[in-house]
């Protein structure tokens, strides 16, 4: 590995991006300087770095969303200043964001051609267009074919092919394989290592170090804000690029001996749930944690595990079935009622239902626990023990912020994260819904939310762990369950099972082992 001062060997006549020197400045807060990158045409450029090193803010400088304060870029040897993405579009610059921007109701044909109908109409013109992308980068995607119909590895390629048929060659991907299975994995770095070999550029960011090294042509990593070092994947360990971004060891999710009881915490009996047209969503849930156990969930996205949490949180209704906890029903409880006989939540989408993105850090402590010290003193709001009770958790969970008063939008996720987990866990939850708890933050947080859970386990907390990373899901979990089209079809467990016999099982490529109950 060498530093980001020593200039890359030019393999390539024209690099397809050059940054120099580039910062941006928000008010309190210095979110990049002096970054230097350069990525060569025809290459998989990884560029890796923990949560607040400014991976984001780069990305957006470089999709025209931001302009930089000072520095330079080049894109294919021509000097450019972007005021808009469709100033980076007109450049060949393409996006694909880790949250998917597709409407389910509209045709994959329909999706790609929306907002770019000038290129080649809607009719015949944009659907040879479609298929010959799809044919040539092996997508083997239907243009006809309904999106909510597709798999999340599809969806994902529909992406990908949008911003082809905007005439991309540079594609940056933010966190790609966040949401995959092995096998989506495997098919997804197929389709990048094709787009490579008919020479198109890629710019992969991610968090998951051995999909780094098995894709990359060259890595960056950033710190703090500027670019710290450079490695080729054949020089580089997972532990050294976990040290360079974050200063310390690689983490490993997995927990101690066995700390499960007998004592039942959570039990879901014969759950159902069907949506407003009368489609099941869920069917016949049984479902039961201890005190002190860790049961991992594994599903593709959209197999109904997001509608499981929902309804244990009482923010779904279910058409039958019961909850308990504590042998206590919680069935036609609200979700205040429910935190209050102590359950935590992490929900998976932070953003709506974690946080208020304008309030200061010490009001968002406040959330969820209105009716309890330290947030309240009476019938008020205890201001002070609030505040004081943020320097906690900020101090203790290690979020990295200027002050409790700076709003949470201001922090990056994995910093929002850590704020989400201190204030749950400071509620002395006896059961703690976990919903994906670690999706997007980078090792250094996902260490300290694993030691959060792990020790919070010891102490007798029932874990509902939701988790796309698989190998999350069986280094923390006691049991594991795969749920597919809403039904649970297979009990693991973690010590006998790969990632890759897990990823099966979640895709229905398993025979079921156990049959959800009819």
């Amino acid at each position: 590995m060498t530093a980001t001062d020593t200039e890359p060997g030019a393999t390539h006549a024209t690099d397809a991006v050059r940054v120099r020197g580039v910062g941006k400045r928000f008010p309190g807060v210095i979110a990049n300087h002096d970054v230097d990158i350069t990525i060569r045409s025809g290459t998989v450029h990884a560029l890796i770095g923990e949560n607040g090193a400014g991976k984001s803010t780069l990305m957006k400088i470089l999709y025209g969303v931001q302009k930089p304060d000072e520095g330079t870029l080049t894109v294919n040897g021509k000097d450019v200043s972007f005021s808009s993405p469709t100033d980076a579009i007109a450049q060949g610059i393409g996006m694909v964001f880790q949250h998917f921007m597709l409407a389910d109701n509209l045709t994959v044909l329909e999706n790609v051609v929306l907002g770019a109908e000038k290129m080649y109409g809607i009719g015949d013109k944009a659907r040879a267009e479609i298929v010959r992308i799809s044919q040539a980068y092996g997508f083997g995607l239907d243009p006809d074919e309904l999106v909510e119909d597709l798999g999340v590895g599809e969806r994902q390629r529909v992406e990908i092919l949008k911003v082809l048929y905007r005439g991309a060659k540079i594609i940056i991907l933010d966190e790609p394989t966040a949401v995959l299975v092995p096998q989506e994995v495997d098919a997804l770095f197929a389709n990048l290592r094709e787009l490579k070999a008919q020479g198109n550029t890629i710019l992969f960011i991610s968090h998951k170090l051995d999909e780094v090294l098995a894709i990359a042509d060259d890595i960056t990593v950033m710190r703090r804000g500027t670019t710290v070092g450079e490695a080729k994947p054949q020089g580089a360990t997972k532990r050294q690029l976990a040290e360079l971004m974050v200063g310390s060891e690689l983490p490993s999710p997995e927990t101690e001996e066995s700390t499960v009881t007998d004592q039942v915490l959570l039990e879901v009996v014969d759950l159902t749930l069907h949506d407003s047209f009368g489609r099941a969503l869920l069917s016949d849930i049984d479902l039961t944690i201890r005190k002190g156990e860790v049961v991992g969930i594994a599903g593709v996205e959209g197999n109904g595990q997001a509608e499981l949490v929902e309804a244990i949180m009482g923010m779904r209704k279910p058409s039958a079935g019961r909850i308990s906890v504590g042998g206590q029903d919680i069935s036609h409880w609200d979700t205040r009622e429910r935190r209050g006989a102590g359950i935590g939540y992490i929900p998976e989408d932070r953003h709506r239902h974690g946080l208020l993105l304008d309030a200061p850090l010490w009001e968002n402590r406040v959330l969820g626990f209105q009716d309890r010290p330290p947030a309240v003193k009476g019938i008020m709001i205890d201001r002070g023990a609030a505040r004081e009770d943020t320097e906690r958790i900020v101090r203790e969970y290690d979020v990295r912020t200027p002050g409790i008063d700076t709003a949470a939008r201001a922090l990056s996720g994995g910093n929002q994260q850590k704020l989400i987990v201190g204030r749950e866990m400071s509620g002395d939850p006896v059961l703690l819904i976990a919903a994906h708890p670690t999706r997007g933050v980078d090792v250094g947080a996902q260490a300290a939310i694993w030691e959060h859970i792990k020790r919070a386990r010891r102490q007798g907390l029932a874990v509902l762990l939701v988790s796309a990373d698989l190998d999350e899901l069986i280094g923390l979990s006691d049991r594991i369950e795969v749920i597919l089209r809403g039904r649970l079809v297979g009990e693991f467990d973690p010590k006998q099972i790969t990632p890759q016999d897990l990823g099966s099982a979640m895709t229905g490529g398993h025979d079921d082992e156990t049959e959800a109950q009819q």
